[in-house]
């Protein structure tokens, strides 16, 4: 049977035969029933509920004649508390709904979007109308009606959250038109609208939801809707296209041929000179794109796969990952089977790694469209050229006048001959021509326009062999710069030094016009030259180097350096601690500037901010970038530390090898052996366990060495923690492991009482200090002891308590680590389903973030769960891919590899071919060291004996 009453009241056979229901009483208990369905309704409900508060006489009567009638054909029983409807609640839509709506924002809130999504769907699919529809007039309906329909909508919220469409504006308009004070709903139409290239309309929708709060509650928007409304305001830096709050004119059609060329070829560039809109047409442009779109700035940057990666989320590797891969190759794996449109926005300064990237991009990643701006073709084959020149005059007129309307100076008819002269004299172009408007605030038209006439007079005379970005904006910018007073170019001179922006006191410590800084830099920004953006400034980087080129200001770069110095330094204290996610966020948001100190300041200050940067480079899987920056370093400092500063050389030292997986040299090795205390950085201790493991005379004893450090370190919270994390993985992995290779098992139970001893303690120190990422560790740590006790139900809650975490630091590929761990775990305690699902997810996560070690130990656990199943044809496919997508040649990939050999050879042996076998098996020892390498030693020892070999 089915049976509903989301829509009128229904119930039907399994073939779709309709059950007779009879009259609006007899539907409306069959609702009350339904409502309740499984469960005993007592009759004193159905009375009050049928009849009110006034039932007729004889309504115990009436009842029961109903309940006979809806017996004749319905399971409905008395037992002795009132009437049931014996049936499982899952066959009533409206308990199906409220089950699939409540899993479907579990996974919302878990952050599996795509699952949310899928459920949520089909909640809300069950829904034929309004609830109760043919009985809302019995006594019950009302509130039952009014409490589904609720849920209803927080389901269409949920789906609208989880997976976003254009589809939702209909929805989301209906939600706040029936309930005007829905702040969530207006902020996901304001999201949706967004997402859509829609956002004058999106701001439009935040300016009506905050009136009605204003007239009918007298309050302010709730933070959710704010913050809605903040993101439309402020590009997202990670994905999407920045919001635009001006209208776009002109363009009509550019806008369909750059459209029609992205429908036809993959590679569509947008040539022409500097302020011509190139950006604001490709924003326009992407913002028709059906599919997803990243944008991504690199007028700032000349690291093109960096900041690719930064805008897509794609990280170096994870937090507890050995070693690294390049960018380039980390893309290609996130992006191999994604369908998306990068736009790739002021390529000409790096155009040169602009195409070399493009290139492999496009012939690797079949679904990757490239749109790019520039001054120059990128020069590939297929490439195609979209011209952008400056705008027609009827057009340039119409940007001139509303760019001048929103700045507060409309024109008047007196100004159309001067309006006419300016957008002539600028060639159109907009840029110049939204500058201009700003100017018309302190100079009057006809002025403004003989001023333009000069400037673009000197410059259509400039020289030929001046850069090409010059040779427009220059006008402009320098127009703009003879506008300002000596204080106003002093200021915009010295701000040049900031990359990516900056906050006041920045401004006020680097710059040196103390109190006065504020006024000026207000002055800045209502000339245009600075804008504001939160708490924070910036410049049109056209705008930053043209003041940078203003003449030389000796000590401004040292001043710069080591503002951000202090900056990295009290940071750095702060990321061990409670304050782990808000420091992390002050880093992020100067991050340009951290790494441009390191770069222009001395070496001392280079190296103290290396030290500094260390511990956030890693957690927030920056370690490519970290490993290049410190190369470039240390080449700068020469092969000796400078005095007082051999702990920072070090750190420099060891984040270099983590590009390659270099063993740490002679003055490493001798810095770590001659440690009488805790190192200035406790970092150091974890990245050298990373870099260079155990010095190989640890061998057999490594534990004893690590005992012997840990009482160096006794009075730093920190670091003891963290060498509770250390002796924990080292009691479970180097002992037992070699006493696997030796064949004398995997250790014993005080051993693994030991181990997890150590993690408990480094869990209650890191609790104490509020470390996120400690935490994490140590709750991993706890889920392994329990999985080698063979104990996996006890795995399971230290396990989810490290995810929790991985989440809240913003980890992705911790995330997929996690999952493929814990799926492990199920694996080892039979449960394949499980299993099978999280290593679905690990893969789906790690393909998302560029992991290719992560992503082939997730299709060998899938592998392996198909060995466990005997399917040896998908068993021996799924291992293949991954041996094919495992990188080589450090610690964690290598690793993955013997694993992948070794499972590879009881495939081989499964299938009777033991010649395949024993090859495989013999390949584990080329690349075997280490725990890891002990053990597949022992697993593949273990597959020769059974060989016979």
């Amino acid at each position: 049977m089915r049976y509903g009453i989301l829509g009128p009241t229904r119930a039907e056979r399994d073939d779709g035969t309709p059950v007779r229901t009879g009259g609006p009483r007899l539907r409306a208990l069959l609702a009350m029933l339904l409502l309740d369905a499984g469960r005993a309704v007592p009759v004193e409900r159905l009375i009050d509920g049928l009849y009110g508060d006034e039932p007729p006489a004889g309504a115990v009567n009436a009842v029961q004649s109903h309940v006979s009638r809806l017996r004749q054909d319905l399971p409905v029983e008395y037992d002795g508390a009132g009437y049931r409807l014996a049936v499982d609640p899952d066959e009533v839509d409206a308990h199906r709904f409220e089950r699939l709506a409540a899993e479907g924002r579990r996974a919302l809130t878990e952050g599996d979007h795509q699952r949310a999504a899928e459920l949520l769907r089909a909640a809300l699919g069950l829904w034929r109308g309004e609830a109760l529809a043919d009985v809302r007039g019995s006594a019950f309906a009302a509130v039952a009606a009014d409490r589904l329909t609720e849920l209803r909508r927080q389901a269409l919220e949920d789906r609208a959250e989880a997976d976003p469409g254009p589809d939702d504006e209909r929805e989301l308009r209906e939600l706040v038109a029936a309930d005007p004070l829905r702040e969530r709903a207006w902020a996901l139409l304001i999201r949706v609208l967004a997402r859509a290239g829609r956002p004058a309309e999106a701001l439009t929708a935040y300016e009506k939801a905050r009136h009605v709060l204003a007239e009918e509650l007298g309050t302010d928007p709730s933070a959710t809707l704010r913050a809605a409304h903040l993101a439309v305001l402020r590009p997202n830096p990670r994905h999407g296209l920045p919001a635009q709050l001006t209208s776009f004119v002109g363009r009509g059609e550019e806008l369909g041929a750059v459209g029609e060329a992205l429908g036809r070829a993959r590679l569509v560039t947008l040539l022409g000179p500097g302020g011509a809109g190139k950006t604001r047409l490709a924003v326009e442009a992407a913002g028709r794109h059906p599919g997803d779109v990243c944008f991504v700035e690199l007028a700032a940057t000349g690291d093109v796969a960096g900041a690719i990666t930064d805008a897509l989320g794609v990280r170096d590797t994870g937090l507890r990952e050995r070693g690294t891969a390049a960018p380039p190759d980390r893309l290609l794996a996130a992006l191999a089977a994604r369908d998306l449109l990068l736009v790739l926005d002021n390529c000409e300064h790096v155009i040169d790694a602009v195409a070399a990237l493009a290139a492999r991009l496009l012939a690797s990643c079949p679904g990757v469209r490239v749109l790019a701006t520039s001054r120059e073709p990128l020069g590939l084959t297929g490439e195609v050229l979209c011209p952008v020149s400056g705008l027609p005059p009827d057009a340039a007129g119409r940007l001139f006048a509303d760019r001048a309307a929103d700045a507060g100076s409309p024109l008047t008819p007196a100004d159309e001959e001067a309006a006419r002269s300016i957008c002539r004299t600028l060639d159109g172009l907009p840029l110049a021509l939204e500058l201009a408007a700003a100017r018309l605030t302190v100079l009057p038209a006809a002025e403004l326009a003989r001023r333009v006439e000069d400037r673009f007079a000197v410059l259509s005379r400039g020289s030929r062999t001046a850069a090409e970005r010059h040779r427009t904006l220059r006008a402009v910018v320098a127009w703009s710069w003879d506008l300002l007073t000596g204080q106003e170019r002093l200021l915009a001179r010295r701000l040049a030094v900031f990359r990516g922006g900056w906050t006041l006191d920045a401004a006020e410590h680097v710059c040196g016009l103390g109190p006065a800084t504020l006024d000026v830099l207000h002055d800045l920004v209502a000339k245009s030259l600075v804008e504001r953006d939160g708490d924070r400034y910036r410049m049109l980087e056209t705008i930053r180097v043209f003041c940078a080129e203003q003449g030389p200001d000796p000590g401004l770069a040292q001043a710069h350096a080591g503002y951000f110095l202090s900056l990295a330094e009290t940071a750095d204290a702060h990321l061990r601690g409670a304050d782990q996610l808000t420091w992390l966020a002050r880093l992020d948001a100067d991050r340009d500037n951290l790494h441009a100190a390191l770069r222009g300041g001395s070496t001392t200050t280079a190296l103290r901010l290396v030290s500094a940067l260390t511990f956030y480079w890693w957690l927030r899987g920056s370690r490519g970038e970290a490993a290049a920056l410190a190369g470039e370093l240390l080449r700068r400092a020469g092969p000796q530390p400078p005095e007082g500063l051999t702990e920072e050389y070090v750190l420099c030292a060891l984040n270099a090898g983590l590009a390659g997986g270099a063993a740490p040299d002679g003055e490493t090795t001798r810095y770590l052996a001659g440690l009488s205390g805790p190192p200035r950085q406790p970092f150091l201790l974890y990245l050298s366990a990373v870099t260079a493991g155990p010095p190989p005379e640890a061998t057999g004893h490594v534990t004893v060495i690590h005992r012997r450090l840990r009482e160096r370190l006794t009075g730093d919270p920190w670091s003891e923690a963290l060498s509770a994390i250390g002796g924990g993985w080292l009691t479970l992995l180097f002992e037992p492991a070699a006493g696997l290779a030796a064949g004398l098992g995997a250790g014993s139970a005080a051993g693994l009482a030991a181990a997890e001893a150590e993690f408990a303690a480094a869990l209650a120190g890191f609790r104490a200090l509020g470390d996120r990422w400690g935490m994490m560790l140590a709750h991993a740590g706890l889920a392994e002891v329990a999985t080698q006790r063979g104990d996996h139900a006890a795995a399971l809650p230290p396990m989810a308590a490290a995810m929790r975490l991985a989440a809240e630091l913003g980890s992705v590929i911790d995330e997929a680590e996690l999952l493929r761990s814990r799926a492990e775990a199920l694996l080892l305690a039979g449960d394949l389903d499980a299993a099978t699902a999280d290593f679905h997810r690990a893969a789906g996560l790690a393909g998302s973030c560029g992991a290719p070690e992560l992503l082939a130990a997730a299709h060998l656990g899938l592998g392996r769960v198909a060995l466990h199943r005997h399917d040896h044809d998908t068993a021996l496919q799924l291992c293949t891919t991954a041996l094919h997508e495992c990188p080589t040649g450090w610690y964690t990939a290598d690793g993955i590899r013997m694993t992948i050999l070794v499972t590879l050879g009881r495939i081989a042996a499964a299938t009777g071919d033991p010649a395949e076998a024993e090859r495989r098996y013999r390949q584990v020892a080329e690349i075997a060291g280490g725990p890891d390498g002990l053990r597949a030693m022992a697993d593949a020892r273990a597959g020769l004996d059974a060989l016979g070999a």
